[in-house]
């Protein structure tokens, strides 16, 4: 039964491991201010929102979660769906559907199916990842060239028009404060890198601006002030319209909030030594979400950037993400009120860089350099989330994922045909099992499959054992290296009995591995053909062909190849491995 990790984490808690945990938090709770402040801003919603989002959410995914180190939080993951549905829905919208995608991870996380995130293809999450770069970039450019805009279109086309309509109004002191908050923060990790350069970067640049009265628009001349406190829980208005309305929606955020949290808490797996309970982290996940609208926030998942800050700072326990999220609260208690000071230039620089590191270009270049129809998954699902919806991306990248996969099985499998003889290519030195080494008698023709029989391999079979013009009155066919058959394999072998009927030809199926065995009889194939025609090996068929034509048959010592076989011969060697030996 999954339970939260800060339970196995605190037995035999030290006070080292403490200190090691509250250094950790501090230093995350203090990374993750700017980076709260300005996913909220990119997010089109005030800038305290996002503060919220990080201490509520961040302190629930840390007490729940099954990961010992994450750090939760908002996200540049989000900025896409969360402007959109701002945008559309108001804030009560995005509270109403970033509440229902909650309820959708903790359900998910619940019936156990945390892994089925780990089948989206990594060429899916590395095209969205890299498109959701190009989005936030762009999202900052009005910020970052100081345009005065009054309407920015939510799409990437319309951004582009809104930005080339009012280039007029670029402001050099709003690029200038841009650039070299990008320089500090590319510099700095040179000087030290336990103290985050975007965090040196907003005060330092804040300072000048405030001390050479620099006219660029701040924080506070944008969105006022920044509240002190939390503000008192409360609901959103809820209507059954609006929840139906924005059903695509919270899928959109539930499953975008589902990978990065689980791919986040993978990375940490890989830079800890330790292993997640991806249930118990989707639940904590979905928990979070519930809770942070109530408090104000919007959507929140797994963060890898500040997860790995914690990681290389000390952090091993949940209780430095519980210490973040405290630390967090601290700031805005104390000093929220100076974060009005920030220049919207400093920010749209910081989420550059994010956006910078965010895309990805070291695995964009391994996936270029792979197969075309890796990158034709990965490059459509980078136009598509760029230039339509991260949602249709994902779903028309699996789509295509699923395509091309299912061309490469069907390739991959083959029918071959041996008849008064043997495959001259056929190894049969090392092969106890090859046709190679019995004889077949005048008048059976033996077919054998390469591959799993299903939907995408049946042309092939058809092609090459139903079209034959042969003529034999007993056919063999052999399954030993098919493991998979589906209802499309099934219909297929249902033609080819059929077939055989009509010229009066014995069906015989030999080496039938456990799966296609099963659906055959449970699908009534098994009594058509008859259970006194399918065997475990090839001998036991050519003995029943042989006795069908009327000749002797000398059988020839074999190793089984399929688990009854295995069973019966009572073998436990290298031969019990799936598939056995070829």
């Amino acid at each position: 039964m999954s339970k939260p990790e800060i339970i196995n984490a605190l037995k035999g808690y030290t006070p080292k491991a403490f200190l090691n945990d509250l250094v950790a938090g501090v230093i995350v709770g203090v990374v993750a201010l700017p980076l709260a402040i300005a996913f909220g801003i990119a997010s089109g919603v005030p800038p305290a929102r996002g503060i919220f989002t990080a201490v509520v959410a961040g302190f629930i995914i840390s007490a729940l979660g099954g990961s010992r180190v994450q750090i939760g939080g908002p996200t540049g993951a989000f900025v896409v769906i969360v402007y959109g549905i701002v945008r559309d829905y108001g804030y009560d919208g995005l509270a109403v559907a970033t509440m229902m995608a909650g309820l959708m991870l903790f359900l998910l996380g619940a019936f156990k199916l945390g892994g089925l995130i780990k089948f989206i293809p990594y060429t899916i999450i590395t095209g969205f990842t890299a498109g959701i770069a190009v989005v936030i970039a762009t999202s900052q450019v009005g910020d970052f060239l100081g345009l005065t805009l009054h309407d920015v279109p939510g799409d990437f086309v319309g951004k582009i028009g809104a930005y080339a309509s009012a280039i007029g109004t670029v402001n050099p002191w709003a690029i200038g404060t841009a650039v070299l908050t990008f320089a500090v923060i590319t510099v700095w990790p040179k000087i030290n890198r336990r103290v985050p350069g975007s965090l040196v970067a907003i005060v330092l640049i804040t300072v000048l601006v405030l001390l050479l009265r620099i006219p660029v628009d701040t924080i506070g001349s944008r969105f006022g002030s920044i509240p002190s406190s939390l503000p008192v829980p409360h609901l959103p208005a809820l209507s059954f319209e609006s929840m139906r309305a924005l059903v695509p929606a919270a899928i959109s955020i539930a499953v975008l909030g589902a990978i990065e949290s689980l791919l986040s808490a993978v990375v940490a797996d890989g830079l800890t030594g330790t292993k997640h309970d991806s249930d118990m982290e989707l639940m904590a996940q979905g928990i979070a979400n519930l809770a942070s609208p109530l408090f104000g926030g919007i959507p929140a998942t797994g963060a890898i950037a500040r997860t790995a800050t914690n990681i290389k700072n000390g952090g091993r326990t949940p209780v430095a993400g519980l210490i973040h999220a405290l630390t967090l609260l601290l700031i805005l208690v104390a000093l929220g009120r100076f974060a009005v000071y920030i220049p919207m230039a400093a920010l749209s620089a910081v989420l550059f860089s994010v956006a910078l590191h965010m895309a990805g270009f070291p695995a964009i270049r391994s996936v270029l350099r792979g197969q075309k129809s890796d990158s034709a998954v990965m490059i459509a699902t980078f136009a598509i989330t760029v230039l339509v919806d991260l949602t249709v991306a994902i779903e028309i990248g699996l789509l295509l994922a699923a395509l091309f996969f299912i061309k490469k099985m069907g390739d991959l499998a083959q029918v071959k045909a041996f008849k008064n003889g043997y495959d001259p290519g056929d190894p049969a030195s090392h092969d106890r099992n090859s046709l190679a080494l019995r004889t077949v008698p005048e008048g059976v023709l033996v077919f054998e499959i390469e591959g799993p029989l299903f939907f995408g391999s049946v042309q092939k079979f058809e092609a090459n054992v139903l079209m034959d013009s042969t003529r034999y009155r007993v056919l063999v066919l052999r399954m030993r290296s098919t493991i998979y058959l589906d209802a499309g394999g099934l219909h297929v072998l249902e033609q080819l009995w059929m077939d055989c009927q009509k010229k009066n030809i014995m069906l015989l199926i030999s080496d039938i591995h456990t799966q296609p065995y099963l659906l055959a009889k449970k699908s009534g194939l098994e009594k058509t053909v008859g259970t006194e025609n399918i065997f475990g090996n090839l001998d036991d068929a050519l003995a029943r062909a042989s006795g069908i034509l009327g000749v002797p048959y000398v059988p020839v010592s074999h190793e089984p190849t399929v688990t009854r076989e295995r069973e019966k011969n009572g073998s436990k060697n290298e031969f019990d491995s799936p598939g056995g030996p070829r």
